[in-house]
């Protein structure tokens, strides 16, 4: 851990201190503080490796507001991926098992942050900020809202609804089927979420899969028909067949409504 800062390092953040800077990319020291390219290149270089900025990618840094005590610091999850989505000038939303922990569905706190967005696929890391970025089309981004973080940055995340939806949608990756079901039913019967509002999420990001394994889960909570007949029109005839619990070998009684077989509860 650097704990001493040398001439330039001091006049780095004096610099963005004066300026109130939160970042720095490649050439924005070379005139102010009368150094080469190269030794910025270097400067740059050091405090990223002491902890003291962050680097987003090549040529852009995130740095504190004020000099770090003990000579550490990292941004915070919603200022880093903001960030980095904002130079690719693309959009994003926090989900699956940070937004399952965030509506209380798992106690589980996931250590790092996943993310839906329209640029980037795989694991980053922006200082002590692990990411992974799931690229999806433009039309699988929405259902959101917006939470400010204790820096102030705004942070975009997947709302309650879109939540449990995702649950269903994305079991593979989450790993959340069957528990989403038990999730499913309890908000419905506390009324945190409504089954109009579930089949409509439902039918705007969800695939076959999803509005057939809804449809069950929600024809057993006796969701009026109305809304049940939305998601039954969506589905094509097809005689194919999936297992409500998806990771489980494919034999039980089959839902004949949904093309569901029922191999198991949850």
């Amino acid at each position: 851990m650097k704990r001493r800062l040398g001439g330039l390092e001091s006049a780095l953040f004096a610099y963005v201190q004066l300026r109130r800077l939160r970042e720095l990319r490649t050439g924005d020291l070379v005139r102010p503080l009368r150094i080469t390219p190269k030794q910025e290149r270097e400067l740059y270089s050091r405090l990223a490796r002491a902890g003291m900025i962050a680097k987003v990618r090549r040529g852009l840094y995130l740095v504190p507001a004020e000099l770090p005590l003990g000579g550490s610091w990292t941004p915070d999850e919603g200022l880093a991926l903001a960030t980095l989505m904002v130079d690719r000038r693309g959009r994003y939303q926090i989900c699956g098992p940070n937004t399952f922990n965030r509506y209380g569905f798992s106690e589980q706190v996931p250590n790092r942050v996943y993310a839906y967005n329209n640029r980037l696929s795989g694991d980053r890391r922006i200082g002590a900020v692990s990411l992974t970025l799931i690229k999806v089309a433009d039309r699988r981004l929405g259902g959101t809202e917006v939470s400010k973080t204790p820096t102030g940055v705004k942070a975009v995340y997947a709302s309650r609804v879109r939540t449990l939806v995702d649950a269903v949608y994305d079991w593979s990756r989450f790993d959340s089927l069957p528990r989403g079901y038990g999730w499913i039913s309890r908000e419905l019967k506390a009324r945190r979420v409504s089954a109009a509002d579930l089949v409509a999420a439902t039918l705007r990001y969800g695939d076959r899969g999803t509005i057939r394994r809804m449809g069950v889960l929600l024809e057993r909570e006796s969701v009026a028909a109305a809304q049940l007949r939305k998601l039954e029109a969506a589905l094509p005839e097809s005689a194919g067949r999936i297992p409500w619990i998806p990771a489980h070998p494919t034999r039980g009684p089959l839902n004949r409504r949904w093309g569901v077989v029922m191999n198991g509860e949850g």
